[in-house]
């Protein structure tokens, strides 16, 4: 009887798993972003069916577009200082990021300040009410996200955030770039539509 050595076994590596939490986040953005495609498609149909009121989109909304976008590189400095174990840095830029979150919530309100000395109000004509639900939705998200930044501060002033435990951080991640990527996609709609 001969003995053949046994061949190395050449089965792929295993994937990695997405983790539950990310798949339950993933499944939230994807109903936010539904719903943000429905309220577009409304703003569409309904700007066809006449009594639509045309005006200047407040300027202060160009202000919340640096904002979120220069609070999305904060929190990717972040994040990497998390990688590198660079907690001052990591608190810093997770403050940077929560105060640029802040400063995004006020010049959400200085635009709405804007609208109402034009005339345009929640109430009234469809053409304002669509641009306050639009940015105030968006507004909200942001307002949730600032909240999970000032969770990860906390851990990271315990420490509890660092290369060994990235989740936390990677789950933010992806929820503040998602409503960056969001509000950058609404301000262009609004700007063309107008």
């Amino acid at each position: 009887m001969s003995t053949k050595p046994l061949a190395k076994s050449s089965s792929p590596a295993p994937r990695s798993a997405v983790h539950p939490l990310e798949f339950l986040l993933w499944g939230f953005l994807v109903s936010v972003f539904m719903l943000f495609a429905g309220l577009t498609s409304a703003y569409m149909v309904r700007r066809a069916d006449g009594n639509w009121l045309d005006f200047q989109l407040p300027g202060a909304f160009a202000l919340s577009t640096v904002l979120v976008v220069v609070s999305t590189l904060t929190l990717e400095f972040a994040r990497k200082s998390a990688r590198r174990n660079e907690f001052p840095a990591l608190r810093a830029y997770l403050g940077g990021t929560g105060l640029l979150g802040l400063a995004f919530l006020a010049s959400q309100l200085y635009a709405y300040r804007q609208c109402t000395d034009q005339g345009i109000f929640l109430v009234g004509n469809p053409s304002g009410s669509f641009l306050y639900v639009l940015s105030g939705m968006h507004a909200l998200h942001i307002a949730a996200a600032i909240l999970a930044v000032g969770v990860m501060l906390y851990k990271a002033f315990r420490l509890d955030i660092h290369s060994k435990s990235l989740l936390g951080m990677r789950l933010l991640a992806i929820f503040w770039h998602f409503l960056t990527v969001l509000w950058l996609y609404l301000y262009a709609f609004l700007w063309w539509m107008h």
